[in-house]
């Protein structure tokens, strides 16, 4: 076998899929396909990129052919051999700085050598596999370094908006700012505000007729609509200069100090990277909020993208052109625009070559302070209040101010530096910062530690451990996740001699769920930091017990994990059993030995206790026979019968929970009291800002999840989402009653009609599951009897049912497998009957008429933890595997 061969070709369990008569025959491979939905994105991007390509080069001082080269190499090398399918790369705003103090020191063609070395750079760091060190820089710093570039250039623009020229740095800027606003030209101002007043009131143009406008870029419309009336009104301003491309100055060998030349690669090397790589990831998230999307374009390989601009750098410097990197406005506009592949950056590149040779005339018509104006506009956006907002947020401001004080000042490598450098600080300040404090309350002295436990906190927690007594009763709660040697030696250095001269030390931490300790016993419930769990046994053992228990008590049964909340585990001490209403245990007064399992137990259980017969699988070559269903053999009252087919979560998936008492639980009301405490000690501090961004401007989930109220299924666990990413509806059996009439369900109607209406949602998931009590009672239900709601509400169901002994209809199945029984495929073909339930819905109706909504079929099989997705809601009804696939780089 070849070894290119796929596994699919040798998978027996996989089903191959026929080609029915009246499906079109597939296509013809050919070797480039545009979609055209690339084609009208490229548009959109080139519309955007030509006017700040020639801005930008502007604004460096740079021939302004050099931003086309970059443009058209950004598109065609970096768009062709970069990791990244939908980022558009190019000159960007963030290289202004750098490569306009390149160009005052070096000359344009030792920058262009700069350039090409910067490129060397990347291609041998993509080699080595770091891209994803780039990541590790704080964010303060890398909005910070944006921020700084953002108000460079607006200084610096600014005097061209007014008509002057500006100057070297931003202080002498500055300093040359009033005497520029004193004399100013009026022609240059009035395109310059022209062009600012078009960038600002194109989007927000109201109505269909704003709608349609806004397809038009506002970087396209401003400079076009200020160029027009300029020539127009026959003003006096410079305008954009061309010379012959038989002109164009290439790169030439580098000429300056080594060490300085080093820098100046280092920094490019570095602007470069991080915006590319920070692009990319910015690229994966709207990629990700595309309904369907992902599926195609895939997340980006950071590795191969920084190949990629490695390369597309080396041609640029070569071809005379400006450092490249991936740019966040072209990029985010050919994801708005609809591009599917990497073809719209490529066709985006091959029409700024176009430009470039065929519209010299036209571009020498456009004003050198349109062009001002612009990247102008661009440097003010750099600086973002949502950025300072989140840095606030995370208590970062001084990593953020330092950094773009910095390069505002001295430079973006040295603002970085700067920037580093007060991020290691805080981060030190935050490792050392350890509050101890010690009180006396409920007849013991309590010492609590808030932070991490180093060798720098040693004399304080000393002085805190030295204010208790000898002989009392000493607890010592840990609130960190860190202890070094030195903070160990001293604390069980103390709890020694406490322990010694008669007193008692207890330690516990903030992980811990609650403390249940048995009757003077020291042993704290839940994990200790490194280190405390050897302290702990030296407390035992100094105060009469062993590291198993305490004397005359048993060991703690509680062996918390932090993942047992979702396992359903009871954590705390044994409870005794409660008085079994089982007929085996009745009037016998006999108590089960120590140790033994409580009567009625799974492991004890006895013969004559209430059970349920679960039908064996059935199989799947016809409809199921209305007798085969559960039968209750036992004549003690039981639960109704539609509740009979719920597996219980022992995890051996072959009992059923009849609703009985078996005396092994602690009370509802204790657990979710421990667990809500949980939370507010250990995930609400995390989430809390995450939340609080929530309440102030509301929801905006992208989904609707419509799923069963089975407590197995854990939506946000098997969609590895959080607080905002999904509208979630449950009921019994993951049901959409069809609308109208007396067999509409208006709590379920208006769910769907508020997702898709108002909170516009861009797909629905109906999510179905194995081993669903619902499905397995419409298989078991006979005829007639009394409606209870349960039965009324699963009448939404028997479409289902219907569905699945029709034999005219494939069924819907599992690829590569049968399903498991009859409840498995009721399971799946319940899934597609309740999407054609959704599509008849209005609000539905009318979305999916604009396209603007996705519908989606999911079947989620417990037992296995595998989902399963819907290939084609309006298809044969084939739910396929979803791989987990390794993160590239």
């Amino acid at each position: 076998m070849s070894a290119c061969a796929t596994p699919h070709a040798t998978d027996p369990t996989r089903t191959t899929t026929i080609q029915h008569s009246h499906s079109p025959p597939p296509p013809p491979t050919r070797r480039f396909r545009i979609a055209g939905a690339d084609l009208s994105a490229s548009i959109a991007v080139f519309l955007i990129a030509l006017p700040l390509s020639l801005g930008i080069a502007l604004a460096t001082d740079a021939p302004l052919q050099a931003g086309l080269v970059a443009a058209a190499v950004g598109g065609l090398v970096a768009g062709r051999l970069g990791g990244s399918p939908l980022q558009v790369s190019g000159p960007a705003a963030g290289l202004t700085v750098v490569t306009a103090d390149l160009i005052h020191r070096y000359g344009w063609r030792t920058t262009c050598a700069i350039t090409i070395l910067a490129g060397v750079a990347q291609l041998g760091l993509g080699c080595l596999r770091v891209a994803r060190t780039a990541l590790a820089v704080s964010p303060a710093i890398v909005h910070g370094m944006l921020a700084g570039i953002g108000v460079t250039i607006a200084v610096a623009q600014l005097h061209i908006v007014l008509g002057g020229t500006p100057q070297s740095s931003v202080l002498d800027n500055l300093r040359a700012l009033p005497a520029q606003v004193a004399g100013p030209h009026p022609a240059a101002v009035s395109v310059g505000v022209l062009t600012l007043t078009l960038l600002l009131l194109w989007p927000r143009v109201p109505g269909r007729v704003g709608r349609l406008l806004r397809t038009v870029p506002a970087a396209l419309v401003a400079v076009a609509g200020a160029t027009a009336v300029a020539s127009l009104a026959g003003l006096t301003v410079p305008r954009v200069e061309l010379p012959s491309w038989s002109s164009h100055a290439l790169a030439g060998l580098p000429e300056g100090p080594v060490l300085g030349i080093a820098a100046a690669v280092l920094t490019t090397t570095l602007v470069c990277s991080v915006q590319s790589l920070l692009g990319a990831v910015a690229v994966d998230k709207l990629v990700a909020a595309r309904p369907g999307l992902s599926t195609r374009v895939g997340r980006s390989d950071l590795d191969r993208e920084l190949l990629g601009q490695g390369t597309a750098n080396v041609v640029s410097g070569a071809l005379g052109g400006l450092p490249v990197a991936g740019v966040a406005v072209r990029s985010t506009a050919n994801v708005n625009a609809g591009a599917v592949s990497r073809n719209s950056t490529l066709l985006h590149g091959v029409l700024v070559v176009a430009a470039a040779l065929l519209m010299v005339p036209l571009l020498e018509l456009i004003p050198l302070a349109s062009l001002a104006a612009l990247v102008m506009s661009v440097g003010i956006q750099m600086v973002s209040l949502h950025h300072i907002r989140t840095v606030t947020r995370h208590r970062e401001v001084l990593v953020y101010v330092v950094t773009t004080l910095g390069v505002v000042l001295s430079g973006v490598l040295q603002g970085v530096i700067l920037g580093i450098a007060v991020a290691v600080a805080v981060a030190m300040h935050r490792l050392a910062r350890t509050r101890i404090t010690h009180e006396e309350r409920e007849g013991a002295h309590h010492v609590h530690v808030r932070g991490q436990l180093t060798f720098l906190a040693v004399p304080r927690l000393s002085r805190a451990l030295h204010l208790v007594p000898h002989g009392t009763r000493a607890v010592v709660r840990l609130d960190g996740s860190f202890m070094d040697h030195a903070a160990y030696e001293s604390l069980q250095d103390w709890q020694n001699t406490h322990t010694a001269q008669g007193g008692t030390v207890e330690l516990t931490d903030r992980r811990a769920g609650f403390r249940d300790d048995p009757p003077g016993g020291d042993r704290p419930a839940g994990p200790l930091p490194p280190g405390a769990a050897s302290l702990l046994v030296g407390t035992a053992a100094s105060a009469g017990t062993t590291a198993s228990g305490t004397a005359g008590h048993p060991p703690p049964a509680c062996r918390c994990r932090p993942w047992t909340p979702w396992r359903n585990h009871h954590c705390g001490a044994p409870q005794p059993a409660r008085q079994s209403t089982r007929p085996a245990d009745r009037g016998t007064g006999v108590e089960p030995p120590d140790g033994a399992p409580a009567p009625g137990s799974p492991a004890t259980a006895p013969t004559t206790a209430p059970s349920v017969n679960p039908r064996p699988p059935q199989p799947l070559s016809g409809t199921p026979a209305p007798n085969d269903r559960a039968h209750i053999t036992d004549p003690v009252p039981s639960p109704h019968p539609l509740f009979l087919a719920t597996e219980t979560g022992t995890g051996t998936g072959t009992g059923f929970d009849t609703g009985l008492d078996t005396g092994t639980d602690l009370p509802g009301g204790d657990q979710l009291a421990r667990g809500i405490s949980a939370f507010q000690r250990n995930t609400a501090p995390l989430v809390r800002g995450e939340l609080a961004r929530l309440a102030r401007e509301g929801q905006r989930p992208s989904q609707l999840f419509l799923t069963c109220a089975d407590s197995r299924l854990v939506t946000s666990m098997i969609t590895s989402s959080g607080p905002g990413d999904l509208f979630v509806v449950r009921n019994v059996g993951n049901l959409v009653p069809p609308p109208g009439g007396e067999s509409g369900d208006d709590s379920v109607a208006a769910a769907i009609e508020y997702a898709v209406d108002v909170l516009r949602v861009r797909s629905i998931t109906v999510c179905g599951h194995s081993g669903c009590g619902a499905m397995q009672a419409l298989l078991d239900a006979e005829p007639g009897g009394t409606l209870t709601p349960l039965r009324r509400w699963l009448r939404h169901g028997l479409p289902s049912v219907a569905r699945m002994a029709d034999d005219g209809r494939p069924w819907a199945r599992l690829s590569g497998r049968a399903p498991a029984d009859a409840v498995e495929q009721l399971c799946l073909t319940n899934v597609v009957q309740q999407l054609e339930h959704l599509r008849a819905h209005d609000s539905v109706a009318r979305a999916l008429r604009d396209g603007s909504l996705e519908l989606r079929g999911m079947y989620f099989h417990v037992g296995e933890a595998q989902a399963y997705l819907l290939a084609g809601p309006g298809g044969p009804g084939v739910f396929d595997h979803v791989e987990a696939v390794e993160r590239p780089g």
